[in-house]
């Protein structure tokens, strides 16, 4: 018995464009260092979503210069921003990057 049918229906075109993929792949990877996850967690957990990156050495148990590495990873790629006050320098989530994040997949 013979199906006229194709065995394979179309795909829709994809809700990302490749730059959009490019893009999103690379927050991703940095988003694959569990530390920088569990930051991540932190600072949302805060009223203001914001926190001083001094105020995650203790928490996560590593140096301020390792904190800061990550903070910084984590600020180039576009998930947090950042403002000095005084010496010290405050982070803060980009919300919109977030949803983008959980929009796309």
């Amino acid at each position: 018995m013979s199906n006229s049918r194709p065995c394979c229906s179309g795909l829709f075109s994809g809700k990302l464009t490749q730059s959009e993929a490019v893009d999103l792949a690379a927050i991703f990877r940095v988003l694959g260092e569990p530390v920088r996850l569990q930051m991540l967690s932190l600072i949302a957990i805060q009223p203001n979503q914001e926190v001083c990156a001094c105020e995650l050495v203790e928490p996560l148990g590593l140096s301020q210069p390792t904190i800061s590495h990550h903070l910084k990873v984590m600020y180039e790629a576009g998930l947090l921003d950042k403002q000095r006050r005084g010496t010290w320098i405050y982070y803060r989530i980009i919300t919109e990057k977030l949803i983008t994040l959980k929009e796309a997949i």
